[in-house]
Protein backbone atom coordinates (compact mmCIF):
# COMPACT_ATOMS: atom_id res chain seq x y z
CA UNK A 1 0.00 0.00 0.00
CA UNK A 2 2.81 2.16 0.93
CA UNK A 3 4.67 1.64 -2.55
CA UNK A 4 1.48 2.51 -4.52
CA UNK A 5 1.26 6.16 -2.22
CA UNK A 6 5.12 6.67 -2.88
CA UNK A 7 4.08 5.98 -6.49
CA UNK A 8 0.81 7.73 -7.11
CA UNK A 9 2.88 11.15 -5.68
CA UNK A 10 5.75 10.79 -7.44
CA UNK A 11 3.45 10.84 -10.66
CA UNK A 12 1.99 13.37 -9.45
CA UNK A 13 4.48 15.30 -9.30
CA UNK A 14 6.37 14.20 -12.15
CA UNK A 15 2.95 15.59 -13.99
CA UNK A 16 3.34 18.79 -11.99
CA UNK A 17 6.66 19.75 -12.66
CA UNK A 18 6.51 19.05 -16.65
CA UNK A 19 6.91 22.19 -18.84
CA UNK A 20 5.87 23.11 -21.82
CA UNK A 21 8.29 24.40 -24.69
CA UNK A 22 7.10 26.48 -27.52
CA UNK A 23 9.08 26.83 -30.95
CA UNK A 24 8.09 29.78 -33.11
CA UNK A 25 9.25 28.33 -36.20
CA UNK A 26 10.50 31.88 -37.13
CA UNK A 27 14.35 30.62 -36.93
CA UNK A 28 15.60 33.62 -35.59
CA UNK A 29 17.93 32.02 -32.79
CA UNK A 30 18.86 35.59 -31.55
CA UNK A 31 15.67 36.56 -30.15
CA UNK A 32 14.44 39.22 -33.16
CA UNK A 33 11.39 38.63 -35.04
CA UNK A 34 11.57 38.38 -38.85
CA UNK A 35 10.31 41.79 -39.52
CA UNK A 36 13.36 43.35 -37.11
CA UNK A 37 15.87 40.06 -38.90
CA UNK A 38 15.04 41.70 -42.09
CA UNK A 39 15.83 45.12 -41.63
CA UNK A 40 19.01 44.27 -39.71
CA UNK A 41 20.09 42.20 -43.16
CA UNK A 42 18.73 44.96 -45.54
CA UNK A 43 21.24 47.51 -43.60
CA UNK A 44 24.30 45.18 -43.35
CA UNK A 45 24.46 44.40 -47.11
CA UNK A 46 23.62 48.31 -47.64
CA UNK A 47 26.61 48.29 -45.96
CA UNK A 48 28.84 46.07 -48.02
CA UNK A 49 31.76 46.99 -50.07
CA UNK A 50 32.27 45.33 -53.04
CA UNK A 51 35.53 42.86 -52.35
CA UNK A 52 34.35 41.86 -49.17
CA UNK A 53 35.34 38.62 -48.13
CA UNK A 54 32.92 35.68 -48.20
CA UNK A 55 34.17 35.32 -44.54
CA UNK A 56 33.63 38.57 -43.60
CA UNK A 57 30.08 38.65 -44.72
CA UNK A 58 29.74 35.32 -43.22
CA UNK A 59 30.46 36.68 -39.94
CA UNK A 60 28.38 39.88 -40.41
CA UNK A 61 25.31 38.29 -41.68
CA UNK A 62 25.71 34.82 -40.27
CA UNK A 63 23.32 31.96 -41.83
CA UNK A 64 21.96 32.81 -45.37
CA UNK A 65 18.32 31.90 -46.28
CA UNK A 66 20.04 29.93 -49.00
CA UNK A 67 23.01 29.24 -51.17
CA UNK A 68 24.10 28.27 -54.21
CA UNK A 69 27.45 27.54 -56.06
CA UNK A 70 28.56 27.17 -59.55
CA UNK A 71 31.81 27.37 -61.95
CA UNK A 72 31.88 29.86 -64.56
CA UNK A 73 34.69 29.94 -67.25
CA UNK A 74 36.73 28.66 -64.85
CA UNK A 75 35.80 30.84 -62.06
CA UNK A 76 33.86 29.86 -59.09
CA UNK A 77 30.45 31.43 -58.06
CA UNK A 78 29.21 31.50 -54.53
CA UNK A 79 25.90 32.80 -53.91
CA UNK A 80 23.78 33.21 -50.48
CA UNK A 81 20.38 34.29 -50.39
CA UNK A 82 19.59 36.90 -47.42
CA UNK A 83 15.51 37.68 -46.39
CA UNK A 84 15.63 41.08 -47.14
CA UNK A 85 11.50 41.70 -47.85
CA UNK A 86 7.99 40.18 -47.30
CA UNK A 87 5.91 38.45 -50.10
CA UNK A 88 3.76 35.86 -48.04
CA UNK A 89 2.38 35.19 -45.06
CA UNK A 90 2.72 31.54 -45.42
CA UNK A 91 5.41 31.18 -42.58
CA UNK A 92 8.26 30.21 -45.55
CA UNK A 93 10.99 32.10 -46.67
CA UNK A 94 10.94 32.06 -50.33
CA UNK A 95 14.49 33.19 -52.74
CA UNK A 96 11.75 36.00 -54.11
CA UNK A 97 11.91 37.50 -50.29
CA UNK A 98 15.23 37.74 -50.66
CA UNK A 99 18.61 39.70 -51.60
CA UNK A 100 21.47 37.45 -53.57
CA UNK A 101 24.99 37.97 -52.48
CA UNK A 102 27.28 36.93 -55.27
CA UNK A 103 31.18 36.40 -54.43
CA UNK A 104 33.92 35.23 -57.23
CA UNK A 105 36.64 33.07 -55.99
CA UNK A 106 35.48 34.84 -52.49
CA UNK A 107 34.82 37.80 -53.18
CA UNK A 108 31.66 39.46 -53.32
CA UNK A 109 30.90 41.68 -56.87
CA UNK A 110 28.12 42.54 -56.36
CA UNK A 111 24.38 41.82 -54.93
CA UNK A 112 20.65 41.82 -56.10
CA UNK A 113 18.72 39.65 -58.68
CA UNK A 114 19.65 41.90 -61.69
CA UNK A 115 23.65 41.06 -60.87
CA UNK A 116 22.91 37.71 -60.98
CA UNK A 117 21.08 37.53 -63.60
CA UNK A 118 23.84 38.85 -65.48
CA UNK A 119 25.93 35.89 -64.25
CA UNK A 120 23.57 33.24 -66.20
Amino acid sequence: MKYLLNLSIAALLLTALTGCISINGSHNWDGDNWETNQEKNRKAISELAVGTERSAVLLRLATPSFSEAFVKDGEEYTVLFYRTHHSNSDGETTKDETTPLIFKNDKLIGWGAEVLASLL
